[in-house]
């Protein structure tokens, strides 16, 4: 029959994975991986990303274009 079981049983691994996920800033150390992560995710892509949006800043325009017309403007 479908519906609740009386007894539920929980599997201690995933019961020990729950506990560490939920701890996990008290076992967190810096290390040369981590760090190197770090700068990338927080600044060399962002960083990329901007310049990337700065230098074609302006460069296309898609509004009002036409068949055969270009989308660069200069």
């Amino acid at each position: 029959m479908a519906g609740p079981s009386k007894s539920l049983v929980l599997d201690p691994a995933i019961q020990k994975y729950y506990e560490l996920n939920q701890n996990r800033y008290k076992y967190f150390r810096w290390t040369p991986r981590t760090a190197w992560l770090s700068f990338v995710y927080m600044v060399a892509i962002p960083g990329a990303l901007g310049f990337v949006a700065y230098k074609t800043d302006g460069k296309y325009d898609m509004r009002g274009k036409r068949r055969g017309d270009t989308i660069a403007e200069w």
